[in-house]
C-alpha cells in the first residue's frame, strides 16, 4: 500500500456509512460494495492509503458479502486491514481470534489512533480486570466496538460465550489460522474448539488468516474451522529482496555473530534461539561487545517484554535476541537481519521468522546456521510425546534438514513447499545461486528413482525409498518383503549422497509429490511416468557437506581462511619452527589459529594475542613475533587492508568462571572439588580447561591432580604418544589408550601436554 495522510474516523455514522454521496461520485470501474459503500475512499479515509495491495480489495469484498475466506498471505502483506476495513463497515462487532496478547494489544492501539472515539476496538483476555471487562462489554452492547480481539482460551469461557450470545456479530476473523493444524510450525489444541464455540455463540461468516501453511496445512485449517467451500486467496511467497544464507554451526558461532552485527552496524535485526538460556547468554555477548542488544522470551514478566519490544520499535536497541516468543504482529518495517542460532523446527516457522525482515522492500539478510548436533536435539525433545506428533515432527525436521543442506536455488525450495512454483534457475539472492555447485547428469538415476517407487507401490517416503533404492535390508524393508523385489538395491552401485539430492530436484520440477492427506508418501507424477519411457537431460548438485559435530571451530571444517596464499606461508613457518623446537607442528600454533592470523591479519603481539588459541603465554615464544613480521610483510606487500577489530568479549559470568577456576588450580583444588564448587559437571569442567589451554593459549599447571590420579609413566606415555602426533588428534588417542584409561584422563594429560609444550 502506499501510505497517505492517515485520517482520523469521525463520528458513529461515518461508521455506518463512511462513503457518502456527498464525498463525489465512484470512480470509473471502481465497484460498489454494500450500499453508497466505496472501498478505495474507505481506505483512504480510515487508514490514509491510496491504493489496496495485492488481493486486499477482493478479499474485502468477499468477506463484506458474507463469504467464508481462507487468506494465506506472507508477513508484511497487508493480512490485518482485511478484517479491519470491513469490521468498521459492516453491523456488528467481528470477534478476531489472535494468539498472543502482545499482537492484541498492538492491533488495538493501532485503531485507537485511526478513532477519534474510544472503544472502537478491544481485546478480551487474561490480563483485564474484572472493572476493565465490564468496561468492554459496556462499549460492545452500546455498538460502539467494531472489532474484539479474543484469545482462544478467553473465547471457550462460558461467561464470555454467554455474553457474546446476546450481541450481533459481524464476523469471526481467525489470525494465525496454522495453529489449528498438527503439520502448522506452532499448532495450539484450543484453536481445534474454535468451531465448536463459534456454533454456540452464533453463526456468521469466517474469515481465516495465515502467513505460512503447506497444502497440507490449508487443508487442516479448511476442515476444522468448517469453511471447507472458503474462497481462497493465495498470494506469492515470493520475497525477492530477502538474501537467503545456511552457514556450518562452529565453536565459534558467537564471534561469527558479532562479526555479523559489526559489519552492519546500527541496522536493526532479530536473533532466533530454541532456548532461553542461549538467549539470555548471547544477549550477554552481545552487549559485552558494544552491541545494543535485549532478549525477549516468554519467562520474562510482561513489563519486561514491553518494554524491550517498545524499545526496538523505537530504535533504542539495536538487536532482539529471541525464542519464537518474540515477532507476531510486530510490525517493524526495517528489520535488515534475522539469523537464526538454531536451525528451526519447521519451514514454516523459519519462513514466517525470516519474513520479519526487510518488510518495506529493502535490505533483508536471513543467515541460518546449522549442525547436525542440532537437529539430534530437536529429535530428542519430541521423546515422550504421542507418537502421532513423533511422526508429524521428525517429517517437519527433516523438511528443514534437507532446506539446509540442499545445493538447489534456496529461494527455489522454499517456494515449492508452500505449492508454489519458482520459475527461473537463478534467483541471485541466496548463497547458492551466488557461490552454486558442479552439475551432475542424474537422468538415468532418475529413472531409477522413479521406477523403484512404483515398485513399493507409492507407499513411502523419501528415508525408505532411499533405503530400498541402495539395497539396505532394513527391518520394515524385509517386513514389506521388498528385499524380494526386482527393483531393491537397483541404485547401489551408484554415490549414495546423490539420491537426496535426485528426489528434492524431481520434487520440484514435477516428476514426484508427496501426498496431502497422508503427507510424504512420494507418489509418481504423469510427468514423471512418461520420463520413464522418455528420459531427458536431469542434472543435480550434490548436498552440501556439513561435519556431524557443531564444536568444530572455523579452521576445522568451518569457514576457511580468507587469504589461502598467506595461509599457506604461515602453515611452511610453522613447520620450520616444529622441526627446529622438535614439537608437533599444532603445538606451535593450532590450525585454527592458523586460519584466523590468514584472515584477519595481525601484525603486533598484541593483535596475536586476539587470535583464538593465541595468549600471553605463546606471545613470549620465540616464534611469535617472526609470524606477526611475516604477516606484516605480507601485507605491506600486497597492499592488504586490514579489520583491525578482532576481539570478541565474552560474557562476564563466563570470564569469571575462567578466573575462579585459574585460582583454585593455582591453589592447587582438585579438580573434582573445583567443579563441585562451580555447580558443574567434571565433564564441562574439562571443557572450560581446554578452552583456557587451547583456545585461550593460556598455561596452568595441572601436575598436583595428575600425580594423584595417575601413575607419572602412564602420564609420560601419553604425552609422547601426542608428542609424536602431526596433529591434535584426540580420537586417535582414546583409540590408542581408552582401554587402559578413561576419556577424562587422557584430556588431563592432553590439557597437561598442550599447555606446557604450548603455551
Amino acid at each position: 500500500m502506499k501510505e497517505g495522510t492517515k485520517t482520523k474516523v469521525v463520528g458513529r455514522s461515518d461508521l455506518q456509512s463512511p462513503c457518502s454521496s456527498s464525498e463525489g461520485s465512484t470512480p470509473q470501474g471502481q465497484k460498489d460494495v454494500g450500499e453508497g459503500i466505496n472501498l478505495t475512499q474507505a481506505l483512504k479515509k480510515y487508514f490514509g492509503f491510496d491504493t489496496f495491495k495485492g488481493d486486499q480489495e477482493a478479499i474485502i469484498q468477499n468477506v463484506l458479502a458474507g463469504n467464508d475466506t481462507f487468506v494465506l498471505m506472507p508477513t508484511g502483506g497487508g493480512k490485518s486491514l482485511c478484517y479491519q476495513l470491513p469490521s468498521l463497515l459492516m453491523d456488528g462487532v467481528a470477534i478476531v481470534i489472535s494468539p498472543l496478547i502482545a499482537l492484541m494489544k498492538n492491533q488495538v492501539d493501532f485503531i485507537a489512533h485511526l478513532s477519534e472515539h474510544e472503544g472502537t476496538a478491544h481485546f478480551l483476555n487474561s490480563s483485564l480486570t474484572k472493572t476493565a471487562i465490564d468496561q468492554v462489554k459496556s462499549d460492545i452492547r452500546s455498538g460502539r466496538t467494531k472489532l474484539l480481539y479474543v484469545a482462544p482460551e478467553s473465547l471457550t469461557k462460558e461467561d464470555n460465550v454467554e455474553f457474546l450470545r446476546t450481541v450481533k456479530v459481524s464476523f469471526y476473523a481467525v489470525d494465525e489460522a496454522h495453529c489449528i493444524s498438527e503439520w502448522g510450525h506452532d499448532f495450539r489444541p484450543e484453536y481445534r474448539r474454535i468451531r465448536p464455540i463459534i456454533n454456540e455463540i452464533g453463526n456468521a461468516p469466517v474469515i481465516a488468516l495465515t502467513a505460512t501453511a503447506t497444502d497440507k496445512v490449508r487443508t487442516d485449517i479448511k476442515k476444522n474451522l468448517g469453511i471447507v467451500d472458503a474462497k481462497e486467496f493465495k498470494s506469492s511467497f515470493n520475497r525477492p529482496n530477502l538474501y537467503y544464507e545456511v552457514r556450518q554451526k562452529t565453536k565459534d558461532i558467537d564471534k561469527d555473530i558479532v562479526r555479523f552485527i559489526k559489519q552492519h552496524t546500527g541496522k536493526s535485526g532479530i536473533i532466533y534461539c530454541l532456548s532461553r538460556k542461549k538467549v539470555e547468554d548471547l544477549a550477554e555477548v552481545l552487549r559485552a561487545n558494544d552491541i545494543k542488544a535485549q532478549c525477549y522470551h516468554a519467562g520474562l514478566d510482561t513489563a519486561t517484554r514491553t518494554q524491550t519490544q517498545d524499545d526496538f520499535l523505537m530504535e533504542k536497541i539495536d538487536v532482539i535476541v529471541a525464542t519464537i516468543a518474540f515477532g507476531m504482529g510486530i510490525d517493524k518495517p526495517d528489520v535488515r537481519f534475522v539469523i537464526h542460532y538454531d536451525i528451526p523446527k519447521s519451514l514454516e516457522g523459519y519462513y514466517q521468522e525470516t519474513g520479519r525482515a526487510g518488510r518495506d522492500g529493502g535490505e533483508g539478510l536471513c543467515i541460518a546456521f546449522y549442525s547436525y548436533k542440532d537437529l539430534q536435539k530437536l529429535d530428542k525433545f519430541m521423546e515422550g510425546k504421542p507418537v502421532a506428533e513423533q511422526d508429524i515432527g521428525r517429517q517437519l525436521l527433516q523438511e528443514t534438514a534437507a532446506y539446509a543442506e540442499t545445493s538447489v536455488c534456496r529461494r527455489k525450495m522454499l517456494l515449492h513447499y508452500f505449492g508454489e512454483e519458482y520459475k527461473e534457475d537463478n534467483c541471485h539472492n541466496c548463497d547458492n545461486c551466488l557461490h552454486p555447485g558442479t552439475k551432475i547428469e542424474a537422468a538415468n538415476q532418475l529413472v531409477i528413482a522413479l521406477q523403484a517407487i512404483l515398485a513399493i507401490k507409492e507407499n513411502f517416503r523419501s528415508d525408505y525409498v532411499i533405503d530400498f533404492i541402495t539395497g539396505r535390508e532394513t527391518d520394515e524393508i524385509v517386513a514389506h518383503r521388498h528385499n524380494d523385489l526386482e527393483e531393491f538395491g537397483s541404485g547401489e552401485d551408484e554415490n549414495p549422497k546423490i539420491w537426496n539430492p535426485i528426489i528434492r530436484q524431481a520434487l520440484i520440477m514435477g516428476y514426484l509429490k508427496k501426498e496431502v492427506e497422508n503427507y510424504g508418501l512420494l507418489k509418481v507424477t504423469a510427468a514423471g511416468k512418461k520420463f520413464i519411457k522418455n528420459p531427458r537431460s536431469f542434472k543435480v548438485v550434490e548436498d552440501h557437506e556439513f561435519s556431524d559435530d557443531d564444536d568444530v571451530s572455523a579452521g576445522e571444517g568451518g569457514t576457511s581462511a580468507l587469504d589461502p596464499t598467506l595461509s599457506a606461508m604461515l602453515h611452511d613457518l610453522r613447520r620450520k619452527w616444529s622441526r627446529k623446537l622438535d614439537r608437533p607442528p599444532y603445538v606451535i600454533f593450532q590450525d585454527v589459529s592458523i586460519e584466523q592470523m590468514a584472515t584477519y591479519y595481525p601484525v603486533t603481539l598484541e593483535e596475536l594475542k586476539n587470535i583464538q588459541g593465541v595468549g600471553d603465554g605463546k606471545t613470549r615464544q620465540p616464534y611469535a613475533k617472526e609470524f606477526v613480521t611475516l604477516i606484516k610483510r605480507y601485507c605491506e606487500e600486497n597492499d592488504i587492508e586490514r579489520q583491525t577489530d578482532l576481539r570478541v568479549r565474552t560474557k562476564a559470568k563466563d570470564s569469571m568462571r575462567k578466573l575462579k577456576i585459574l585460582q583454585n588450580i593455582d591453589r592447587r583444588i582438585a579438580l573434582d572439588d573445583i567443579a563441585n564448587a562451580l555447580g558443574i559437571d567434571f565433564d564441562e569442567l574439562l571443557d572450560e580447561l581446554e578452552g583456557i589451554v587451547l583456545y585461550s593459549g593460556n598455561k596452568i599447571n595441572i601436575d598436583f591432580f595428575l600425580n594423584e590420579i595417575m601413575d607419572p609413566d602412564d602420564v609420560a606415555d601419553i604425552c609422547d604418544f601426542f608428542r609424536e602426533q602431526e596433529k591434535d588428534d584426540l580420537e586417535a588417542a582414546y583409540r590408542e589408550f581408552g582401554q587402559d584409561f578413561s576419556e577424562d584422563e587422557i584430556r588431563l594429560v592432553r590439557i597437561k601436554f598442550i599447555s606446557d609444550m604450548a603455551n
